[in-house]
């Protein structure tokens, strides 16, 4: 069982929280989460991929330990997001590393490889969507804030942002709910549940209209570079469809699609049969 250590980084003045884990000489591996989480996703793969992989996971800025600035301080859009995980890897010395982008952590990682096509060594997408065939009706509500941004299409994205939802995420689409710890979904809640987050999220919500204005660009690199590329999917996922997942093929010929019986969160129930497909993956 390798030892997991939590730590801080000084990124330019901000603080980024991440798990690290693996020997250091090993090939690097970067884990992005998504929204409401954080880095403990990441719980149990982590374990299963350190005997072979240096894994760091930093928590995004707003999300879990990392940083959250009032919104006065510190715009919260993808591109920001994207601009302190890009110095983080810097200042840790992560410069060539293959990435697991999972639903926020997508635009995020695939934003670092626009910017350093060179650094990404191969792309892990476990329901990180790039496609607009991707995006399920469930993302309505939100599209309909992106077209007209008024307050009431803001605040009827609230519920969103609720326990009830939280928990929904992590169950809708799973065979067997006593799989899913409800350790995952409570300690998003409690970090969701802080003073300002809700505001930050709604910020993000409005933001990721630029995420899919960027589709075409994360889809030109892929024809350019190929990257080694490997889609872990939870075919239930109720935002993110199968369609998008496929997708990858048409710009990536030789990516490796992989289905699992399960919803957004994969991890909550499939992290052994994920961390066998990324190790026979990197390790090809």
């Amino acid at each position: 069982m390798s030892t997991i250590a939590h730590r801080h980084a000084d990124v330019d003045g901000f603080n980024v929280f991440y798990r690290e884990a693996g020997p250091t000489g090993a090939p690097k591996l970067l884990l992005l989460h998504g929204f409401p989480s954080s880095s403990h996703m990441f719980r149990d793969l982590i374990p299963l991929l350190a005997d072979r992989f240096h894994i760091v996971a930093p928590d995004l800025p707003g999300f879990g330990q990392s940083d959250m600035p009032e919104r006065k301080d510190f715009a919260y859009t993808f591109d920001n997001l994207a601009n302190v995980i890009d110095r983080f890897t810097e200042v840790i010395g992560f410069d060539r590393y293959a990435v697991y982008v999972f639903d926020y952590g997508a635009p995020t990682g695939f934003r670092l490889a626009l910017k350093h096509p060179e650094r990404v060594t191969a792309i892990i997408s476990q329901n990180g969507n790039a496609y607009v065939e991707g995006l399920s009706d469930g993302w309505n509500p939100i599209q309909a804030y992106w077209k007209d941004p008024t307050q009431a299409n803001r605040d009827a994205l609230r519920p969103m942002l609720e326990r009830d939802t939280t928990i929904w995420q992590y169950t809708h689409g799973v065979s067997d709910k006593t799989r899913v710890s409800p350790d995952g979904y409570s300690l998003d809640d409690y970090y969701m549940s802080r003073p300002g987050a809700h505001e930050i999220q709604l910020d993000l919500f409005g933001d990721y209209q630029s995420n899919v204005a960027l589709y075409p660009a994360f889809q030109q690199y892929f024809r350019t570079h190929q990257p080694p590329f490997l889609a872990v999917w939870g075919k239930h996922d109720p935002f993110f469809l199968p369609p998008g997942a496929e997708a990858f093929r048409r710009d990536i010929p030789n990516a490796d699609v992989r289905f699992f019986d399960t919803g957004h969160f994969a991890l909550e129930t499939h992290a052994a049969e994920i961390a066998a497909a990324i190790a026979s993956f990197l390790t090809r």
